[in-house]
């Protein structure tokens, strides 16, 4: 899913001012919900890139969110709050886990839970890169599936994601048109599986 790796040779500015993680816990308290257009590229140990997709993606706190893929092929998560339901049209099959065992300690979990940042991660500066602020977010939970999460702010907007796992493989999320507080419709977090379709899980 959201998986993402910082690119070899990024290096961070050491003597930037500490004020990313000030402009996270802002970002959270003040994001109740989002929407933004996002590019998604995952990256092998050897930084080759093995997978490029984008889509749409949006949240209301807590808990509720819908990720769009839409290139190069079309699935849709959506966290209703409860479950996290997974659908590949291509393989006409959704997948329904129990939310809180599905995110856990994740990106999701960051963007989209509670504004208690600190319960489930580990926060470090990291400096300043290319006009960006950046910080580390490692989660404290060791049913996580990745190693290590930075995050890239542009102003006062989330603008990168790195996502690192434990296999080495990287993930790179950028956001583009984000609206924070938009209004969103509540069937936006609902998904009812299409007719014909093989449901699997909880």
């Amino acid at each position: 899913m959201i998986r993402i790796l910082l690119v070899a040779g990024l290096l961070f500015s050491l003597n930037a001012e500490a004020s990313a993680i000030g402009k996270l816990k802002d970002f959270v308290s003040r994001s109740h919900a989002l929407r933004a257009h996002f590019v998604q590229s995952v990256y092998n140990s050897k930084m080759d890139r093995t997978q490029e997709a984008e889509g749409e993606m949006m949240f209301s706190r807590p808990g509720k969110f819908r990720w769009t893929y839409v290139k190069p092929y079309a699935q849709v998560l959506v966290g209703d709050g409860k479950k996290l339901w997974s659908y590949d049209e291509d393989l006409e099959q959704v997948t329904v886990r129990n939310l809180d065992k599905a995110i856990g300690s994740s990106p999701a979990a960051l963007l989209a839970g509670d504004n208690e940042i600190e319960k489930g991660f580990d926060l470090s500066e990291g400096g300043t890169k290319e006009g960006m602020e950046w910080l580390e977010a490692s989660p404290k939970g060791k049913e996580s599936n990745f190693q290590s999460m930075k995050l890239g702010f542009s102003g006062n907007l989330l603008a990168v994601m790195v996502l690192k796992d434990y296999f080495g493989q990287v993930t790179i999320i950028h956001f583009s048109k984000m609206e924070v507080n938009p209004r969103i419709p509540p069937d936006a977090f609902r998904f009812t599986p299409p007719k014909g379709v093989d449901v699997i899980g909880e």
